[in-house]
Parts: structure tokens; sequence; C-alpha cells
């Protein structure tokens, strides 16, 4: 199977239809590395749709959705940003991470989500742009405990009514998307790196550690494994190194349990 079929699991590509289809916009919640930026990708190519898509930051501003005004041998013109693309075209929108961003950039974004869809591009001609019909937005949002992150205004939220929550996938289903990016027989190792993961992301909910791996870390691993590494290599360098980052105790921590569960 190839690394880009999406295993829909939590049945998230029905509810995507169906808001796709009721033309209402959808955000989805949960920690990074759940696999929300593959179900997007995943969804915009079972549609056949054009996917347009921009990573917020507390460095995205408001130009980079609505444009900004360009000097080219002399000449002054407007160069338009994703947002007023994607609303021209009437491609899908992912807003990655939108409770990343600033309050003046969530404003101006608000100001095209509402129900009448336009937007005034008071920074050019004053043009109201509207989206064009079947216009589709998705936005992501991690969790508040992540590093960076801000509660999303109500009046903003309330413009994506459809809601996905993405947490961690069962350990058999884990099982099943690592196995998709491995082509050896390693499964008893996987199983064992996906309840090493767990056991690292819960002593990280309960604030015992300081991260929490992804979906992506079990996948490197089993990576790693088809290259020849051994089972607690692989966990110590996909696992276990990072947490240096916060110092030896952590670290040490983090040893110690790699080694109860993979041996000296």
């Amino acid at each position: 199977m190839s690394e880009s079929s999406y295993l829909d699991w939590n049945n998230s590509i029905e509810i995507l239809n169906k808001a796709f289809d009721a033309n209402l916009f959808v955000i989805i919640i949960g920690p990074k590395g759940t696999g929300k930026t593959s179900l997007v990708r995943d969804f915009a190519r079972s549609k056949g749709i054009k996917l347009e898509s921009i990573n917020f930051s507390l460095r995205t501003r408001e130009s980079h959705l609505v444009g900004t005004k360009t000097l080219t041998d002399g000449n002054v013109s407007f160069e338009e940003g994703i947002l007023i693309k994607s609303m021209r075209e009437g491609t899908m929108l992912y807003l990655d991470e939108i409770n990343s961003a600033e309050a003046d950039v969530l404003l101006r974004l608000d100001e095209a989500l509402d129900d009448r869809r336009q937007i005034a591009l008071k920074e050019s001609t004053g043009e109201v742009v509207k989206a064009k019909e079947g216009w589709f937005v998705v936005a992501t949002i991690n969790p508040l405990t992540h590093s960076g992150t801000k509660e999303l205004p109500p009046q903003l939220l309330s413009r994506f009514p459809v809601r996905i929550s993405m947490e961690y996938p069962p350990e058999d289903i884990e099982l099943e998307i690592i196995k998709k990016y491995v082509s050896g027989d390693f499964e008893s190792e996987l199983i064992q790196g996906i309840k090493l993961a767990n056991t690292l992301r819960q002593a990280a909910a309960v604030e015992e550690l300081f991260y929490s791996p992804s979906l992506r870390e079990t996948i490197a691993f089993g990576k790693l494994l088809d290259k020849g590494v051994s089972a607690k290599e692989a966990a110590t360098i996909v696992f276990g190194n990072v947490y240096t980052q916060w110092g030896n105790i952590e670290h040490q921590k983090v040893k110690d349990i790699i080694t109860s569960m993979f041996g000296n």
C-alpha cells in the first residue's frame, strides 16, 4: 500500500464528505502527529480538489492571507495572498495550526469565513471578493497544552461548525498504519515500539515528561527497523535521544523505560 493512502480509522473522511456536501467548514482538533494533515490531503485527493494550504505561526501576517503591494520596474502592483486566490478559484483551503496565529490575522480571516463568504481588499482597490461556489475550508488546531497555541475567539470557532477530534489511534490501528511504511516482518518489534510510544504519551499527558511522541515517530521507528537497525537502537534514536533537550534526568527516565522494554 502506498504511503499516501490514509487509514481512516475514526470515520473522518465520511464526516468531511458530509460537511463538504452541506457547505460547512470543518475544524480538526488534536495533538501534533495524529494524522490531521494526512487526512486533509487524502480527502482533497479523493474529491479531485486543488488544495491550498498555509501553516500558521506568530510570523504569519495579514499579507500572507490577503496580499501585498509590490514594486516591479517602477510599477506598483498588488500580489494576492493565498486566501484571496483560494476564494477566487474555489479551491480547498487548509488552515493548519490556526490557533498559533496572532489576533489581527484571525480577525481578517474571520471576515472571509462568515456566511457571506466575502472580503474587502482594503489593501488594494477596495474590491469585495466573493468566494466561488464550492469553496471549502478546513482548519486544524492543537490543544492549548502545546506551546505557542492560543484559545480561538468564539466567533471564529463558530465559523467551523463541523468538528473532528483526532487522537492517537488504538494500538492495533497504529500498527496497521506503520506496516504501510515497512516492508519487513517486524510485527513484534513494532508492537513494542507502539507500547513505548504510548507509555511516553501517557507520561507526558500527566506532565511526568515534557514530550509526547507522535505517529510520525512510530513510523520512523518502523522505517529504521526496515534498514537493519535493532529495535533498542531504533527506540533510543527515535524516542529516547530527544529528551536530552530537557536534561540528563529527563533523558535517564526514558532510557530506563527503553531498557525495561527492550533489554540491555
